[in-house]
Protein backbone atom coordinates (compact mmCIF):
# COMPACT_ATOMS: atom_id res chain seq x y z
CA UNK A 1 0.00 0.00 0.00
CA UNK A 2 0.79 3.52 -1.14
CA UNK A 3 0.40 7.17 -0.64
CA UNK A 4 -1.63 9.18 -2.99
CA UNK A 5 -0.94 8.82 -6.40
CA UNK A 6 3.06 8.87 -5.79
CA UNK A 7 5.12 5.87 -5.41
CA UNK A 8 8.90 5.57 -5.93
CA UNK A 9 9.98 3.47 -9.29
CA UNK A 10 12.85 1.71 -10.55
CA UNK A 11 13.94 4.76 -12.22
CA UNK A 12 14.25 6.85 -9.27
CA UNK A 13 17.49 8.01 -8.75
CA UNK A 14 17.93 6.39 -5.02
CA UNK A 15 18.38 3.13 -6.36
CA UNK A 16 21.18 3.56 -7.80
CA UNK A 17 22.92 4.84 -4.68
CA UNK A 18 25.15 1.39 -3.69
CA UNK A 19 23.87 -0.73 -0.59
CA UNK A 20 26.20 -3.45 -0.45
CA UNK A 21 29.53 -2.54 0.47
CA UNK A 22 32.33 -3.45 2.52
CA UNK A 23 32.46 -0.94 4.20
CA UNK A 24 32.86 -1.50 8.15
CA UNK A 25 29.91 -0.48 9.88
CA UNK A 26 27.74 -0.51 13.22
CA UNK A 27 26.08 -3.25 14.78
CA UNK A 28 23.93 -1.28 16.71
CA UNK A 29 22.39 -0.42 13.09
CA UNK A 30 22.25 -3.14 11.51
CA UNK A 31 18.95 -4.75 12.66
CA UNK A 32 16.91 -1.49 12.03
CA UNK A 33 19.15 1.07 10.55
CA UNK A 34 17.92 3.33 13.37
CA UNK A 35 18.94 4.06 16.77
CA UNK A 36 17.39 6.72 19.28
CA UNK A 37 19.16 8.27 21.72
CA UNK A 38 18.53 10.40 24.88
CA UNK A 39 16.93 13.61 24.59
CA UNK A 40 19.92 16.17 23.76
CA UNK A 41 21.24 17.72 27.19
CA UNK A 42 22.33 20.78 25.59
CA UNK A 43 20.25 23.33 23.80
CA UNK A 44 21.16 25.83 20.61
CA UNK A 45 19.77 29.18 21.30
CA UNK A 46 17.10 30.32 18.84
CA UNK A 47 19.42 33.32 18.39
CA UNK A 48 22.04 31.34 17.26
CA UNK A 49 20.39 28.94 14.46
CA UNK A 50 18.00 31.84 13.21
CA UNK A 51 21.23 34.05 12.86
CA UNK A 52 22.83 31.52 10.58
CA UNK A 53 23.05 32.38 6.69
CA UNK A 54 20.93 29.95 5.01
CA UNK A 55 21.01 28.68 1.22
CA UNK A 56 17.94 27.98 -1.03
CA UNK A 57 18.89 23.94 -1.46
CA UNK A 58 15.85 21.33 -1.45
CA UNK A 59 16.16 18.17 -0.37
CA UNK A 60 13.01 16.36 1.20
CA UNK A 61 10.57 18.90 0.59
CA UNK A 62 10.84 22.70 0.84
CA UNK A 63 13.94 23.42 2.69
CA UNK A 64 16.91 25.63 3.10
CA UNK A 65 19.88 24.67 4.72
CA UNK A 66 22.96 26.84 6.71
CA UNK A 67 25.89 25.04 6.09
CA UNK A 68 28.29 24.25 9.28
CA UNK A 69 30.75 22.59 8.23
CA UNK A 70 31.92 21.52 4.37
CA UNK A 71 34.49 19.87 2.67
CA UNK A 72 36.57 22.93 2.14
CA UNK A 73 34.73 25.56 4.80
CA UNK A 74 33.15 27.40 2.18
CA UNK A 75 29.40 28.35 2.52
CA UNK A 76 28.20 25.26 0.20
CA UNK A 77 25.70 22.92 0.20
CA UNK A 78 26.45 20.48 -2.79
CA UNK A 79 28.07 17.03 -1.80
CA UNK A 80 31.70 16.54 -0.98
CA UNK A 81 32.27 14.55 -3.57
CA UNK A 82 32.09 17.80 -6.27
CA UNK A 83 35.08 18.41 -4.55
CA UNK A 84 36.89 15.34 -4.60
CA UNK A 85 35.96 14.61 -1.30
CA UNK A 86 34.09 11.61 0.89
CA UNK A 87 31.92 13.18 2.95
CA UNK A 88 34.43 13.15 6.25
CA UNK A 89 37.19 15.55 7.13
CA UNK A 90 34.44 18.69 7.24
CA UNK A 91 36.17 22.17 7.30
CA UNK A 92 33.99 24.82 9.48
CA UNK A 93 32.75 27.54 7.74
CA UNK A 94 31.61 30.96 8.99
CA UNK A 95 28.46 30.09 10.21
CA UNK A 96 30.41 27.82 13.11
CA UNK A 97 31.42 31.09 14.46
CA UNK A 98 27.47 31.97 14.85
CA UNK A 99 26.45 28.71 16.38
CA UNK A 100 29.21 27.64 18.93
CA UNK A 101 26.87 25.39 20.78
CA UNK A 102 26.11 23.27 17.58
CA UNK A 103 30.41 23.47 17.16
CA UNK A 104 30.94 22.75 20.71
CA UNK A 105 28.31 19.78 20.30
CA UNK A 106 29.66 18.10 17.27
CA UNK A 107 33.23 18.32 18.44
CA UNK A 108 32.13 16.70 21.73
CA UNK A 109 31.10 13.63 20.05
CA UNK A 110 34.78 12.63 19.07
CA UNK A 111 34.25 10.93 15.50
CA UNK A 112 35.20 11.74 12.43
CA UNK A 113 32.59 14.48 10.83
CA UNK A 114 31.45 15.35 7.94
CA UNK A 115 28.86 18.15 6.03
CA UNK A 116 27.12 19.57 9.50
CA UNK A 117 24.34 22.03 8.37
CA UNK A 118 20.87 22.65 10.12
CA UNK A 119 17.68 22.60 8.03
CA UNK A 120 14.90 24.82 8.01
CA UNK A 121 11.94 22.85 6.64
CA UNK A 122 8.52 24.86 5.41
CA UNK A 123 5.47 22.83 7.17
CA UNK A 124 3.96 19.89 4.64
CA UNK A 125 1.57 16.90 4.96
CA UNK A 126 2.30 13.28 4.44
CA UNK A 127 0.92 13.23 1.13
CA UNK A 128 3.29 16.06 -0.13
CA UNK A 129 6.41 14.69 2.24
CA UNK A 130 6.24 10.79 0.54
CA UNK A 131 7.16 13.07 -3.01
CA UNK A 132 10.64 13.26 -1.40
CA UNK A 133 11.49 10.20 -0.01
CA UNK A 134 14.82 9.82 -0.94
CA UNK A 135 17.76 7.66 0.11
CA UNK A 136 21.36 9.26 0.46
CA UNK A 137 24.66 9.11 -1.02
CA UNK A 138 26.76 9.02 2.20
CA UNK A 139 29.66 7.28 0.79
CA UNK A 140 31.03 7.84 -2.63
CA UNK A 141 34.48 8.18 -2.91
CA UNK A 142 34.43 6.32 0.52
CA UNK A 143 37.49 3.66 0.56
CA UNK A 144 36.09 0.35 1.22
CA UNK A 145 38.39 -0.41 4.12
CA UNK A 146 37.31 2.89 6.18
CA UNK A 147 34.20 3.84 8.36
CA UNK A 148 30.73 3.24 6.67
CA UNK A 149 28.84 7.23 6.43
CA UNK A 150 26.32 7.63 8.69
CA UNK A 151 23.80 10.83 9.87
CA UNK A 152 23.12 12.12 12.94
CA UNK A 153 20.05 14.73 13.78
CA UNK A 154 18.94 16.90 16.59
CA UNK A 155 15.90 18.62 16.80
CA UNK A 156 15.81 22.31 17.71
CA UNK A 157 12.53 23.50 17.42
CA UNK A 158 9.26 21.41 19.31
CA UNK A 159 7.31 19.80 16.63
CA UNK A 160 6.00 17.02 18.40
CA UNK A 161 3.29 16.26 15.71
CA UNK A 162 5.84 16.12 13.22
CA UNK A 163 7.53 12.88 12.66
CA UNK A 164 10.83 11.01 9.79
CA UNK A 165 9.27 8.12 7.85
CA UNK A 166 12.06 5.74 7.35
CA UNK A 167 11.47 2.46 5.40
CA UNK A 168 13.82 -0.26 4.58
CA UNK A 169 14.28 -2.13 1.15
CA UNK A 170 12.29 -4.41 -0.63
CA UNK A 171 13.67 -7.17 -2.94
CA UNK A 172 13.61 -4.62 -5.41
CA UNK A 173 15.38 -1.81 -3.89
CA UNK A 174 12.35 0.36 -3.57
CA UNK A 175 11.08 1.34 0.02
CA UNK A 176 8.93 -1.50 1.46
CA UNK A 177 5.97 0.32 3.72
CA UNK A 178 5.54 -2.55 5.63
CA UNK A 179 9.00 -1.37 7.26
CA UNK A 180 7.75 2.20 8.24
CA UNK A 181 9.05 3.21 11.73
CA UNK A 182 8.33 7.03 12.45
CA UNK A 183 10.51 8.66 14.54
CA UNK A 184 9.25 11.61 16.65
CA UNK A 185 10.38 15.40 16.42
CA UNK A 186 9.81 16.68 19.86
CA UNK A 187 12.97 19.51 20.73
CA UNK A 188 15.93 17.70 21.81
CA UNK A 189 14.83 14.57 19.80
CA UNK A 190 18.17 12.99 18.42
CA UNK A 191 18.59 9.77 16.45
CA UNK A 192 21.48 8.06 13.91
CA UNK A 193 20.10 7.07 10.60
CA UNK A 194 21.89 4.78 7.97
CA UNK A 195 20.49 7.36 4.98
CA UNK A 196 22.43 5.42 2.57
CA UNK A 197 20.77 2.52 3.50
CA UNK A 198 17.03 3.86 4.29
CA UNK A 199 14.60 5.66 2.39
CA UNK A 200 13.56 8.47 4.43
CA UNK A 201 11.52 12.07 4.70
CA UNK A 202 9.83 14.35 6.97
CA UNK A 203 6.68 15.24 7.57
CA UNK A 204 6.19 18.34 9.29
CA UNK A 205 2.41 18.93 10.79
CA UNK A 206 2.81 22.70 11.83
CA UNK A 207 2.26 26.43 10.91
CA UNK A 208 5.94 27.60 11.38
CA UNK A 209 9.28 26.04 9.84
CA UNK A 210 11.25 23.15 11.71
CA UNK A 211 14.75 23.75 12.06
CA UNK A 212 17.46 20.98 13.25
CA UNK A 213 21.24 20.22 13.14
CA UNK A 214 22.02 17.07 10.59
CA UNK A 215 25.73 15.56 10.79
CA UNK A 216 27.69 13.05 9.02
CA UNK A 217 29.32 10.78 11.35
CA UNK A 218 32.03 8.32 9.86
CA UNK A 219 31.08 5.02 11.71
CA UNK A 220 33.73 3.01 13.73
CA UNK A 221 35.01 2.68 17.69
CA UNK A 222 34.41 6.25 18.64
CA UNK A 223 31.10 6.96 17.60
CA UNK A 224 29.92 3.24 18.46
CA UNK A 225 31.23 4.53 22.01
CA UNK A 226 29.27 7.51 21.80
CA UNK A 227 26.12 6.07 20.86
CA UNK A 228 26.08 2.92 23.34
CA UNK A 229 26.24 5.72 26.04
CA UNK A 230 23.52 8.19 24.39
CA UNK A 231 21.61 5.34 23.41
CA UNK A 232 17.70 5.00 24.39
CA UNK A 233 15.63 2.17 22.63
CA UNK A 234 14.93 1.97 19.31
CA UNK A 235 12.52 3.61 17.07
CA UNK A 236 9.05 1.74 16.96
CA UNK A 237 6.78 1.69 14.55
Amino acid sequence: MTDGAFWPNADHWSVKIPLDTPHPRLDVLAETGVVVLNDADFECPESEFLALEYMDWKSGGDTNFAPIATADGELDCRGFWDKGKTDKDAEWTSNAEVAPSIKNYVEGVGANFGRVRTIKLEPQDREAAIRSLHRDDNNRFNPDDEGWVVRSWVELTDNPDSYMILMDNDENGLPDPATEVRVPLHKGARFVVDTQRLWHVVVHNGDAPRYALITSFESGPVLDDWIQREMRTPATA
